[in-house]
């Protein structure tokens, strides 16, 4: 059970009494809920997914392709990349996008390559690539619980995500990729072993996992392993995706976010028939400067941020403002 979705419905319980409302958990799980307006008028929500985005526009925005697809045809710049079949669906479909087709893609766009299921989220089964070997691994670790992977080349940059409610922005925050920071005497590890602790002390839901293949490409990269010892004030990448759920740090530019990137996202969110949407950018420079050079890693209309909330007391109160704003309009709808 995601604790992210235990977080939301205790969230709404609490502000609900704002805006005149109760909230009715089911009591078993505590991840689908009821919202009752002051006027009788019903609302629902089950997981992170609440009465704001239609269905079909939702459903576009969690296959990563699809919604690519649609994003590049209406002049977004959308991560390239091109989805894969596990053999037994690929015969399925009768389509000869299956694995090997998949190798010889890779060559074509280069390495080193991103490799994801299609269809997931908070960074789960995130790869980068950087040979044949690692593409083959790679597609391997998605097929053994998604039949469709995604390929896409690997953007370079700073990751950022927009939550955009309607005609506003109501957070923007960079993810930062799970790191540690040398003391000059402990190894990667223990610097890491520390870190899981002080998540686990803060509640924080992300299991970080020593053994993780992608770490020990990301590090084998970088010519280090966990028995490295970084010098003090050194800072070591561990993985590449920057997702919270995964490791990674939030650091809060709602009041400073360029206004050109306000307009892109409203505009985007619209374009893509969503109210609530996360939209994931990569950008050379800052959220701060106008837009330039940018590609849309993906965009989800159920944006969860169990993760930011527990990054502090600001980030909390910025959480709760959030869904407080997602009220009043599902109140009015």
């Amino acid at each position: 059970m995601q604790k992210e979705s235990l977080l939301l419905g205790k969230l709404l319980k609490k502000i609900a009494p704002q805006v005149g409302a109760r909230v009715l958990l089911e009591p078993t799980w505590g991840v689908a809920g009821q919202i009752i307006f002051r006027n009788g008028r019903k609302s629902y929500f089950r997981y992170n997914t609440l009465d704001l985005n239609r269905v079909g526009s939702s459903d576009i925005a969690k296959d990563k392709d699809y919604a690519a697809f649609f994003m590049r045809r209406m002049g977004y710049r959308a991560i390239e990349g091109k989805t894969f079949f596990r053999d037994d669906f690929a015969k399925i479909l009768r389509s000869k996008r299956s694995g090997k087709a998949a190798a010889a893609y890779a060559k074509k766009i280069g390495y080193p390559l991103v490799v994801k299921p299609n269809s997931g989220s908070h960074g789960t089964g995130v790869l980068v690539v950087r040979s044949d070997r690692e593409l083959k691994a790679a597609l391997k670790h998605v097929f053994a619980n998604d039949r469709v992977a995604l390929v896409q080349r690997l953007a370079r940059g700073r990751d950022y995500r927009i939550v955009v409610l309607d005609t506003n922005v109501i957070s923007a925050y960079e993810r930062i990729p799970l790191s540690v920071v040398g003391d000059g005497r402990s190894t990667i590890g223990q610097l890491l072993r520390k870190k899981a602790r002080a998540f686990l002390a803060a509640s924080r839901d992300t299991n970080i996992q020593l053994d993780d293949a992608r770490m020990k490409a990301k590090l084998r990269a970088q010519k280090r392993s966990m028995r490295s010892v970084p010098a003090r004030g050194e800072r070591i990448f561990l993985l590449d995706n920057a997702n919270l759920s995964s490791g990674g740090d939030a650091v809060d530019v709602t009041q400073s976010i360029h206004p050109g990137w306000k307009r892109l996202a409203i505009r985007l969110t619209k374009d893509m028939g969503l109210r609530l949407c996360g939209v994931d950018i990569m950008t050379e420079g800052g959220i701060e400067q106008t837009p330039h050079r940018y590609v849309v890693l993906e965009i989800n209309a159920a944006p969860g941020l169990d993760h930011y909330v527990k990054a502090g007391k600001a980030q909390e109160k910025i959480v709760e403002n959030l869904y407080l704003k997602v009220l009043k309009s599902l109140s009015r709808s």
